[in-house]
């Protein structure tokens, strides 16, 4: 084979390739391409789970070599290291970020909604790094910070990256991001069903068939590549979780008030301090950093994760007093910490601090009761969803993740009743919102939109786009215009300045009037007539749509958004950075069809 034949053949490859990416970029489009999705999914969530277990090794591997006995013994360091490490960990920090550009500081779990919501699920790369290399800092000098929150954005970020890299439509980044926080959670706690009720009841807000099953896929698959690496241990595996007596369940509910009083602090709290963020940021995690060191002389158990600290409460090998110093102590440097701009997470504190008030509760339920009160473990467990749940303002992601951390049926029944109490009682009696919507309220941001939004968001602008269209000049000839319609478009785009469309029909009338005037038919006009009589569009009768241009990857929200704007009625959809040539045509009337649909 010559040269030329192989170069020919390449090409002809590149475009074969080229156009099986255009179509499965235009099935993407539609509201139903579940085939695609699905095969999205698992390569999002694969991608996500990779991240995530580079982001725990990064933490976990110089913690093991760092600390003394295990990555978790915080408590091992003198206490002047203690501190050091806490604050010199700050100081970096605080110097890195401050020399990041400030719209790239943005990172977790708000972020994330910020992104899927208002600018179509695509996150920059550089605040993914932000995200990466910050909260890694953060874990490995001690900051009291949750991992959890970060893992969201990595997740979510990869898989937005991914269908950008792609240029796919954005109706369906929005699932991609869905998929990538389900296989991160899944990937952190190695609770699968959590990662899809997390994703579905947080982050994307909505149940559809065509979300869930890719979500379920990238789901399980971060939660069996996190099994490969670490293992399939979990934080609560084997505890024994029973509730002994239904007289427990006044007290459940007695629990659930306190910690919905718990979860009510720490909601505000964060809110009080993110009030501070006029000051730099450098400053502001210095403060953090030295509070928190200095915190962390007497009380080590607010740094890290605190899974150590967990797993004593569990045992009952903590005591009264000593679990609510960890409580106030670890309620008020985390929030401290988070709210000043730690780019940490707020999940894995609220299950800490749930985890504690649960052996608070155990402990007082002991006492009150000694042959009727359930074990420490079971109280820890109820803490730690009760917690979970009122803070992000999640009941259902709460339940399947206890149940998933504990592999043990019997903790549905309480969970259910001290989720509910929780819930209810931090909304109802502290008019607190969730966590994620108060941070976003702080920052004058806003998600909302309603089902219209939601609706219009799944589908993309080329799924309804008119196609049906011509392309011509202002003056054409009589045999332009009859050749023209002949192809039957519905709209005639005119080049001009300015740019306008109108209906083919309109200009069919007008050529039928002249052959009616004329006593010709539209091919005796023709034949007599070979150079053609000028036909100018300005001119003849017909109602003119004023354009704008939109994207191919854009959805029909995004398209709404363009055509309030009075001056606009109708959208050319085009190839991204191109006006031409012109894809298809959708006006107002089209996404009211779409709504009748």
């Amino acid at each position: 084979m010559t040269q030329k034949s192989k170069a020919l053949s390449r090409q002809a490859l590149r475009q074969h390739w080229q156009h099986n990416v255009d179509q499965f970029r235009h099935q993407l489009a539609y509201q139903d391409a579940l085939p695609q999705l699905t095969i999205l999914g698992l390569i999002s969530g694969v991608l996500a789970a990779a991240i995530i277990v580079l982001f725990r090794l990064a933490i976990d591997l110089p913690l093991g070599t760092m600390l003394p006995l295990n990555s978790e013994n915080f408590e091992g360091l003198a206490p002047h290291w203690r501190f050091l490490l806490v604050f010199g960990g700050a100081f970096v920090i605080g110097l890195l970020i401050q020399m990041i550009d400030l719209r790239h500081r943005a990172i977790s779990v708000t972020h994330v909604l910020d992104r899927l919501h208002n600018h179509q699920g695509q996150m920059p790369l550089t605040n993914i790094v932000v995200q990466f290399v910050g909260a890694t800092l953060c874990l490995i000098t001690g900051q009291s910070v949750g991992r959890e929150g970060p893992a969201v954005h990595l997740g979510a970020g990869a898989a937005s990256q991914l269908g950008q890299f792609f240029k796919l439509p954005n109706n369906s980044l929005r699932t991609l991001a869905g998929c990538g926080v389900a296989a991160a959670i899944a990937a952190s706690f190695n609770t699968p069903m959590a990662g899809v009720i997390f994703a579905m009841e947080v982050v994307l807000m909505e149940y559809t068939i065509t979300g869930f099953i890719p979500v379920i896929l990238a789901s399980v698959s971060g939660a069996a590549i996190s099994q490969a690496v670490f293992g399939h241990d979990n934080l609560l595996f084997g505890a024994e979780v029973q509730m002994k007596s239904l007289l427990e369940i006044p007290f459940m509910a007695f629990a659930g008030l306190v910690i919905a009083a718990c979860a009510a602090i720490y909601i505000k709290l964060q809110h009080l301090f993110q009030r501070f963020h006029k000051h730099s940021i450098f400053a502001r995690l210095c403060v953090a950093g030295f509070i928190t060191g200095l915190v962390a002389i007497a009380v080590p158990q607010v740094m890290g994760l605190g899974y150590d600290t967990v797993a004593q409460t569990m045992n009952g090998q903590l005591g009264l007093k000593w679990l609510l110093v960890i409580i106030a102590c670890k309620l008020f440097v985390t929030t401290l910490s988070l709210g000043l701009g730690m780019p940490g997470g707020v999940i894995g504190p609220s299950l800490f601090i749930g985890a504690c008030l649960g052996g608070v509760m155990s402990i007082i339920g002991s006492t009150l009761a000694p042959d009727q009160a359930a074990n420490s473990a079971f109280y820890v467990a109820l803490g730690m969803a009760a917690m979970m749940g009122a803070v992000l303002n999640a009941p259902l992601a709460a339940l399947m993740t206890i149940v998933e951390l504990t592999y043990n049926p019997n903790i549905i029944f309480p969970s259910m009743l001290i989720i509910v109490v929780a819930c209810f009682a931090t909304r109802q009696f502290f008019h607190c919102e969730g966590i994620f919507q108060t941070q976003l309220q702080a920052a004058g941001q806003d998600i909302g939109g309603g089902p219209a939004k939601q609706i219009l968001s799944r589908v993309g602008v080329r799924s309804v786009m008119n196609s049906a269209i011509a392309n011509c000049a202002q003056k054409l000839t009589h045999a332009t215009s009859l050749h023209m319609l002949q192809e039957q478009p519905l709209w005639i785009v005119v080049d001009g300045d300015p740019h306008y469309i109108l209906r083919a029909a309109d200009l069919a009338h007008h050529l039928g009037s002249l052959s009616a005037n004329n006593e010709n038919t539209p091919a005796e006009t023709e034949k007599h007539d070979p150079d053609g009589t000028p036909i100018y569009l300005d001119d003849i009768p017909a109602r003119r749509l004023s354009l704008d241009y939109l994207h191919d990857r854009a959805n029909l929200f995004e398209a709404q958004v363009l055509l309030a704007n009075d001056n606009i009625e109708a959208l050319c959809v085009v190839k991204q950075g191109t006006t031409s040539p012109i894809l298809g045509i959708i006006t107002r009337d089209t996404i009211n069809n779409y709504y009748r649909i």
